[in-house]
């Protein structure tokens, strides 16, 4: 469904921000900021966006396997 998912550590000090991902999906360039806590601020407008819950879903598990699985 996401083409060329890339995700990006925000680090600015000693505090971890949270994480700044962006994909493209129905050819459209899509980013948030995704934080520690699971909560997503998109940068992009999602109004074409019909599947909103289920595109949240899929950054959720895709973030779970880039964070956790992929860094071990």
């Amino acid at each position: 469904m996401f083409q060329h998912f890339q995700v990006q550590t925000i680090l600015p000090t000693q505090q971890h921000l949270g994480w700044k991902f962006s994909f493209f999906y129905k050819q459209r360039k899509i980013s948030g900021l995704y934080h520690p806590n699971g909560q997503i601020d998109w940068e992009s407008p999602l109004t074409f966006l019909e599947n909103r819950n289920l595109i949240e879903k899929q950054v959720h598990d895709l973030m779970l396997f880039h964070i956790y699985d992929h860094e071990r």
